[in-house]
This record gives structure tokens, sequence and C-alpha cells, in this order.
């Protein structure tokens, strides 16, 4: 990929309309270049040179946003990293370069002081990009042998967040900047995609404001998104040469497709092809955990069949009407029964999966009625709540007022 299929006046005229191209990406809402003065600022708080393709950035543009996917594995999980922002100067909010900046400086002093050990002063890594708290992409600009590569921190969650990162952790990305931007890509093409939220999304609304309400000519949008859509990533052409299972992360974005279309056939075909479903594909979620979590229950069935791995606590993620087919198959294949996903599939309208699950949990020496009680009014009184909320107009819920209230009804109506 390279920028030279647009014209100087095409990449002009994008710039106008807060558009850049580097390295094979698009960036937009692009900043001005930064001044050599702030560069300046920039290098002396380090402790060794800013890499040339940074600088060849922020030459381009000091900062502006992204939009594509990346993964990286973390501590054993397989991680989603947002990489959605290149932080600028005089941002006040969660992109404001020189506020990073100082950040890391009184961290990096915090450590010291605490270790015993001197301190130069100095930044050994740069944070340059990134996701407001959560999510950061440095660049090493200490000198030796890992100068230059790039690489991202993502916050570990409270335990309470299911198959998240639970500690920081910390991998490279690339071994530079220009093998960064060729990381980022497109798990699904946004112009087909097979969910309500998908990496592109955010570009083509920034792109269709452009147009509309700032005149950008509608060929040159169309022109630009092409390009964009050329990082979408081809695992059919791997999967119909039959050579899929040799590529592992081209096998897992087609397994999250099969998923996402909750396409049972599309399972069967990548099992048939060779690709395995043993470790994460989300997280630390396994392919089974993250289907049923979905509702992407024909996929789900496909992968119990193929002879996928169930997580022990597989039917926590329950969030839809689950069939007693599917939740038996679940429970003869190493899915353990519990309280809580009686009264998810009872909520969901599930019954038949309740009763199921609430057979196998006594059969485990469980009292199931007392505890089932305990958990459906503790659901039944957050459900009311957030009810409540939303009819406030104070709260918004993926499920809508309809869908809480049905799960409130299911609840109050089900009976053991």
């Amino acid at each position: 990929m390279n920028d030279t299929r647009f014209t100087p006046d095409e990449l002009s005229t994008l710039r106008e309309h807060g558009v850049v191209l580097f390295a094979g990406r698009v960036i937009f809402d692009a900043q001005p270049p930064m001044p050599e003065a702030q560069i300046a600022a920039v290098q002396a708080a380090c402790a060794g040179p800013i890499p040339e393709a940074l600088l060849a950035l922020w030459t381009t543009t000091a900062g502006g946003r992204l939009d594509y996917d990346l993964s990286l594995e973390m501590n054993g999980n397989l991680e989603g990293i947002s990489w959605t922002e290149l932080f600028w100067n005089g941002n006040d909010g969660y992109h404001d370069l020189q506020g990073w900046i100082e950040h890391e400086l009184e961290l990096a002093e915090e450590a010291a002081q605490e270790g015993g050990t001197p301190w130069s002063g100095k930044l050994t890594h740069l944070p340059f990009g990134g996701f407001e708290y959560t999510d950061r992409i440095y660049a090493v600009v200490e000198p030796g042998a890992e100068q230059g590569q790039i690489v991202a921190w993502k916050k570990g969650l409270p335990p309470a967040w299911t198959h998240a990162l639970h500690e920081d952790s910390v991998n490279t990305v690339a071994a530079d900047l220009h093998g960064a931007f060729a990381a980022l890509h497109l798990d699904e093409d946004p112009l087909a995609p097979t969910s309500d939220y998908f990496s592109g999304q955010t570009l083509l609304e920034y792109l269709d404001d452009r147009h509309e309400e700032h005149g950008l000519d509608l060929d040159l949008m169309d022109k630009l998104v092409a390009f964009y859509s050329r990082a979408v990533v081809d695992w059919r052409t791997p999967l119909a040469e039959g050579t899929l299972r040799h590529h592992a992360s081209l096998a897992r974005v087609a397994l999250r497709h099969a998923i996402g279309a909750d396409d049972g056939e599309l399972v069967a075909q990548l099992a048939a092809a060779g690709v395995g479903f043993d470790g994460p594909l989300q997280g630390s979620a396994l392919a089974t955990d993250v289907a049923v979590g979905h509702g992407a229950f024909a996929a789900a069935a496909a992968l119990v069949r193929a002879g996928a791995p169930v997580a022990a606590d597989a039917l926590r993620n329950i969030d839809g009407q689950i069939s007693p087919e599917l939740t038996q198959a679940l429970l003869d294949n190493g899915a353990e029964p519990n309280v809580q996903a009686i009264v998810k599939c009872a909520a969901c309208g599930a019954p038949a999966s309740a009763h199921l699950i609430a057979q196998a949990c006594t059969a485990a020496g469980i009292d199931v009625p007392p505890a089932f009680i305990e958990d459906r009014d503790a659901m039944l009184l957050d459900l009311e709540g957030t009810l409540v909320k939303m009819q406030g107009g104070a709260y918004s819920h993926y499920l809508g007022q309809e869908g809480i209230a049905q799960r409130i009804e299911h609840l109050r109506t089900f009976r053991l």
C-alpha cells in the first residue's frame, strides 16, 4: 500500500477535510504538523532520539484519530488494543501529548525513588497514542537493542470483568512505527459489517459529515473508503486454498466472523479445514464462550459438535434464548451448572434451559430454591432500577426499555 494512488491535489483536498495518509493507513480529524519547537521539547524529555518514523508522522500530522483493529497476546489472553488516538499538544482531554509525557515522567521518578535507584529524568518510553486511560502506545526511546520498537500497554480491569485482563500488561506491537501501522487492520469489511458496532464506523460517519456539511466530493470520499478497505484481512482465500490452518491470526478472524454472523456452516467449514478452536479468542474467552455470550447459538452448537472446548463457566455467559438442546450439549461437554445461569435463562425467556440447569444443579448437590430466589431477586432489583433510569431519560441500555421490561416479566412468571 502507498499514497501514490491519490494525486497531489486529492491529497491536498483530503488534508483540508482533516484526512491524511501515512504508512498505508488513514488518519482522520488530523491536526496540523507539529512545530519544530514542540518536537524539540519532546526530544528533550527522552533518553534517546525520537524514531525517524515518528518524526515523519509528526511532520505530517501532530495527532488525529485511527479506526482499525489490533490484537495482541497479553498474559495468556488475546486482547483487542484500542489504538484510536494519536496524541497531540493542546488537547485538554485524554489525548494531550504533553500531559501524558508529564504523567510518564512522574511515574518514572516515583518508581526510581521506591526502588532506591538513580533516575536520569528522561523518558525511556514515549507515549504517543492509545485510548483514554485504558490503552497506550509507546515508542521506545532508550538507546539499545529495543530502540524504535512500538509497544502497547493495557490497563487491567477489576475481577468482575469476566475474561478481561486483571492486571496491567505490555507487549510489543512491531519493531518500528511502519510495522505498527501495518499491524493495524480491519477484521470485517466496514461496508458489510456483521454487527452494530465495527471498526470503520467512526471513520465512515466522519466522512459522511465532511461530505454533507463541508462539501467533500463523493467520488473522492469513495476512493478514500476503497483505499481504507484494503486493510480488510483476507481469510477467505487461504480457506479456499486449504491453507488457513497455517495462519493462526487469520483463522481467528474467520472464526470471529462466523460467530458474528452466527454462521454454523462456516464453523463446520473451518473445522473441516483443520482450524483449531483451542485457546482464547477474545480476552481469555474460548470460542464457545464468545458464541454463547453473543447469542450466536447456531455457531455455538456447531463449535460443540466440532469438538471445541467448553469452559466450566460457559453457562454464565448466556444472554439470549438458548435452546435446551444446546444447553444440554454444553453441560455434557464440560460446562458446570450454576444457579446464576438458571436465573439468566429464566430472564431471557428460555425456561426449558433453566429447568435443565436446575436439574443439573440439584444432581451436583446444590440447594437450588433458596439460592435461586436470592439471585432472582437481585437481578429483578437491578433490572427494575435500570428501567426506572431509562424511563427518566438519564440512562440507555442495549436491550432498550421493552427488552428490560420483558426480562422482568420473564423472571416474575418463571417457576422452578
